[in-house]
């Protein structure tokens, strides 16, 4: 288990894995992964498609509170 985790840590520092602020790689099996600078947050594994109905999902709600709260 704890090798486990050094690996994903480590696939999360490598710099290949990451173009400008978007983390891409499909090896890694999490959704959501810290950023390079740990202390800066977290962000998204756009590698993997929920990440991209999750982002779609959060647009569709502003979308819609905008709609319906106008």
């Amino acid at each position: 288990m704890k090798h486990e985790q050094e690996i994903l840590r480590q696939m999360s520092k490598d710099l290949a894995n990451w173009r400008g602020p978007f983390y891409l790689n499909r090896k890694d099996p999490r959704l959501i992964v810290p950023k390079y600078d740990p202390t800066m947050g977290w962000t998204l594994n756009f590698a993997s498609p929920y990440a991209y109905l999750g982002f779609l999902l959060i647009v569709l709600i502003i979308i819609a509170s905008e709609y319906f709260f106008l």
